[in-house]
């Protein structure tokens, strides 16, 4: 595994949607380094890849209540564990779920595995509230996949905030999710 600055040299091959990924941080002048990998479909394949990176891809999962009809990405520390009870209690929201694959790709371009905050570039038109656990939103540094889950990159948390939320016009809401699950 070997880490790259910025876009990778050869993009033979690569899908449209990680080639947009680069467009945008590029286009917002957001410096970022890459890591290409096999397939990641669990957090735990990513572990070396965290430690290329130096910082940790964290987890991202796709909500929706229970008439479809509202739809939370959630970021959290890829090692932390999730009962919808907590954070339905936070967004105001009852008997959250897993949204289904069919959501993600309508309204991220993002199959299931490869889930990121930067599938919002793709929904225009505000469908998804953006949730972020606050130790994430205190971490210098955030690792993500590029929408594809056989690349990650990591980049400073701040230019997360105050330049790709506001570019791709998505705000967020910090939540505070325990470590301790009952």
């Amino acid at each position: 595994m070997e880490l790259h600055q910025g876009r990778p040299a050869d993009c033979a091959g690569r899908l449209e949607k990680e080639l947009r990924v680069y467009d945008l941080l590029e286009r917002l002048e957001i410096p970022f380094i890459h890591v290409d990998h096999p397939a990641a479909a669990t957090m735990e394949d990513l572990t070396q890849t965290d430690e290329v990176l130096g910082a940790a891809v964290c987890k991202n999962l796709l909500l929706c209540n229970r008439q479809c009809t509202d739809f939370y990405l959630l970021m959290i520390p890829g090692s932390k564990p999730f009962k919808t009870k907590h954070l339905s209690k936070q967004i105001g929201s009852s008997r959250l779920s897993f949204a289904a694959a069919e959501y993600m790709e309508q309204y991220l371009d993002i199959t299931p595995g490869s889930l990121s905050v930067l599938g919002l570039m793709n929904d225009r038109e505000n469908k998804v509230q953006l949730l972020i656990d606050a130790e994430l939103l205190d971490s210098e540094s955030i690792g993500m996949h590029p929408c594809i889950n056989t690349s990650s990159i990591a980049l400073k948390t701040c230019d997360l905030l105050e330049k790709i939320l506001p570019a791709v016009q998505h705000g967020y809401k910090g939540v505070e999710l325990p470590w301790e699950v009952e």
